[in-house]
């Protein structure tokens, strides 16, 4: 280390030196200083202490909170339910197919006489469909479905099935529809813990807004079926409502009442409504709605907010 003397001030200055290089084996073991990696085993001693003492607290820390949110939780049912939970009484209502892309989730697009792009939605359905299809997929292998009807509900956690066979022209056979130019998409009703619907089942007390063909299969049914919620697609223009051409639903034109309530049953498979589009105009986007009806489904009709329905556009080329 050099030493600079200045002799007005009586001051000493020294210059610290060079390092002189250590050996990475020096590095884990100093001869002369006795230090492992840089420090004494007293020090190392007592950095080991020190986090030994640190995670164990944050280990007893972690623990308690686990406990804590571990006592308040049920795997069978949620501590808040309908009104007083965040998801609320107001289910929401969803679609398949809809494409991988997030950007184009809402958009069903394709060419009836090209394979490769009718083929790409029937995949994506069939994916969809694939519990339904095969219950070996289900927890218990689907063991607790049972055959359903307005006459018999299921019972003793058994669920009730949903009979793919009775989808007609939205049957896979059929090609869900894509290769002639007729369209299916699948609506369901998205699962709130103990929610029953409220049903317009008096056909002298449905509202003024019902669409007109809506109230007609209603009235044609027997008293003992009307308890579904309905479903309605139609063009969210009237230019989309004519471009849209004729529509059926299959099975049901609704959600039959013995799928209710949803209390976490094992093998729950919620119940659709395939809606098939038989003639919408070609080389034309249609914007669509499908709307659930029940006494107990608000409806907002907004971009922003909306609530009890659900959009995606259809072009077929």
């Amino acid at each position: 280390m050099e030493k600079i003397v200045d002799n007005n001030f009586d001051v000493t200055f020294e210059f610290p030196s060079k390092p002189v290089p250590k050996t990475f084996g020096q590095f884990l073991y100093d001869h002369q200083t006795g230090q492992y990696m840089g420090r004494t085993l007293k020090n190392w001693g007592q950095l080991g202490l020190f986090y030994l003492v640190f995670y164990i607290g944050l280990a007893i820390g972690f623990a308690i909170c686990m406990q804590g949110l571990l006592a308040v939780l049920n795997d069978q049912y949620p501590r808040y339910q309908l009104s007083d939970s965040i998801i609320g009484t107001n289910p929401g209502l969803g679609f398949r197919p809809f494409a991988e892309q997030v950007e184009k989730s809402g958009f069903i697009h394709f060419e009836a006489n090209n394979e490769t792009q009718t083929n790409y939605w029937i995949n994506r359905i069939n994916d969809f469909l694939e519990p339904y299809n095969n219950h070996s997929l289900l927890p218990g292998g689907g063991k607790n479905h049972v055959n359903c009807d307005f006459n018999q509900r299921a019972k003793n956690r058994n669920v009730c099935t949903f009979d793919l066979t009775r989808l007609e022209g939205c049957s896979v056979e059929n090609g869900f529809g894509y290769k002639s130019s007729s369209p299916c998409v699948f609506i369901k009703l998205n699962k709130i813990y103990g929610w029953v619907p409220e049903y317009y089942d008096d056909v002298n007390a449905l509202p003024a807004e019902m669409p007109a063909d809506l109230v007609e299969h209603i009235k044609s049914l027997p008293e003992g079926h009307r308890k579904q919620v309905w479903m309605t697609c139609n063009g969210i223009s009237p230019s989309d409502n004519e471009a849209l051409g004729p529509v059926s639903y299959f099975p049901n034109r609704g959600l039959p009442s013995h799928y209710f309530p949803y209390t976490n049953q094992p093998s729950y498979l919620s119940p659709l409504v395939a809606v098939q589009f038989e003639r919408p105009t070609a080389q034309r986007i249609i914007d669509i709605e499908c709307r659930a009806w029940a006494k107990n489904i608000n409806y907002v009709g907004r971009d922003r907010d909306r609530q009890g329905s659900t959009t995606f556009s259809i072009l077929v080329d």
